[in-house]
């Protein structure tokens, strides 16, 4: 399997896109109307970070209790479920007068249910998909990703110059219900991948298991960090922008969405792994350009650039899924979600700090520099993970 054609022709994949480009889209336009809604009300760049990009810091909590349910609830009933409780929230956010305290608290409800099944998803991908075009579906999955946060933060920046947030969040809710529907009626039922119970003390105990493996706490370093350090830089495009940030956004996601097509369509698996190197150096070099506060223009060539450098994840997921164990695959793929998109958070959080101190555009630079700096201190690391022999867990 190595076109898309070939990839679309299986109606399961097919389905799981379309529930995937439903929810990213939901999310996208829901974060941009509460991030709007949050700096108008505050006035503060950590705040409007914190409310665009803090919510999976709620997967820390799920990574640490219930992340064994990505392998013991039959994947279809998770993301079902999930969506479910994520339309509810959108709904309460859509409620005028809601205090800012309640906002936040419906967002980390929503995303500390959404860590809990977040390996699911990409575990049930290994089973609709032959092995050999995981790639292929995973970045064609974050092609999903790319293009409907171009989608979503262009269609809010301009339905927030004509409707208000609350009414953006009512079709945020309405697009995580379709969502729902098509992951219910279009995929097939499966029975979980274990049968042992969903319990904080297995969640914790896979989890010591896998982090104590040199070879895959390596990888998911570096799925976390360096990306992380980057989306802080992308954390401060409102304080930047005002509202032409949609701008920024979009092009941030076109270029992740170039990266992917190439990465995981064109190139063998030898010139992934080779290439590994200097995607991760490209994604954070560009932002240094930000300490000269470029014009809107040349910000968006910096960001489109920059974010290319994502693609560097899929050949790093695929060396995780190659030395993980088929039985827990959920969850080690839930760690591996939950674990950047917290990073990601708390990196918005700090990007969100330094920008209240320093000017937007240094603390751009400050990020990447960052970033390049847990890139170049993490590559040895990288360059002594070796393939290993999958250990059975008990």
């Amino acid at each position: 399997m190595r076109t898309y054609a070939d990839l679309f022709a299986v109606r399961e994949f097919r389905n799981l896109f379309l529930a995937n480009c439903a929810g990213i889209a939901a999310h996208t336009t829901s974060a941009l109307a509460l991030g709007a809604l949050t700096y108008a009300s505050t006035g503060s760049a950590l705040l409007t970070a914190l409310s665009m990009f803090g919510a999976p810091l709620a997967g820390v909590l799920g990574s640490l209790t219930l992340l064994s349910a990505a392998d013991s609830v039959p994947p279809r009933r998770a993301l079902t479920l999930t969506a479910v409780l994520v339309a509810a929230g959108a709904a309460l956010q859509a409620v005028p007068g809601l205090p800012l305290w309640a906002r936040f608290a419906v967002l980390f409800t929503g995303a500390y249910v959404g860590s809990i099944t977040a390996g699911a998803r990409w575990a049930l991908l290994t089973d609709i998909l032959p092995a050999d075009a995981y790639v292929l579906g995973r970045s064609t999955m974050n092609m999903s990703v790319g293009a409907m946060q171009i989608a979503g933060f262009g269609l809010a920046g301009v339905l927030l110059v004509w409707l208000t947030p609350y009414e953006v969040f009512l079709l945020a809710a309405v697009l995580r219900v379709v969502a729902a529907a098509v992951g219910w009626f279009g995929l097939s039922e499966r029975p979980a991948r274990t049968t042992t119970r969903t319990t904080v003390g297995r969640t914790l105990r896979v989890n010591r298991e896998l982090w104590a493996d040199p070879g895959r706490r390596s990888l998911l370093l570096n799925l976390w960090v360096p990306g992380g350090l980057v989306v802080g830089c992308e954390a401060l495009f409102v304080p930047y922008a005002g509202d032409r940030a949609g701008f920024l956004y979009a092009a941030a996601a076109l270029g992740m969405l170039a990266g992917d097509i190439v990465v995981g369509r064109f190139l063998s698996p030898a010139w992934r792994d080779r290439l590994v190197p200097a995607l991760r150096l490209l994604l954070a070099l560009p932002y240094l350009a930000f300490a000269l506060s470029p014009a809107l223009p040349l910000a968006m060539v910096v960001a489109v650039v920059g974010s290319a450098g994502f693609a560097a994840g899929l050949p790093l997921q695929e060396r995780l899924i190659v030395h993980s164990p088929a039985e827990i695959r959920g969850q080690v793929l839930g760690l591996h979600t939950n674990g950047m998109l917290a990073t990601q958070a708390l990196c918005a959080v700090l990007a969100g700090t330094v920008a209240d101190l320093v000017p937007v555009s240094w603390a751009v630079a400050l990020l990447a520099t960052a970033s390049l700096a847990a890139t170049l201190v993490l590559t040895a690391g990288l360059r002594r993970t070796a393939p290993a022999p999958v250990e059975a867990v008990r």
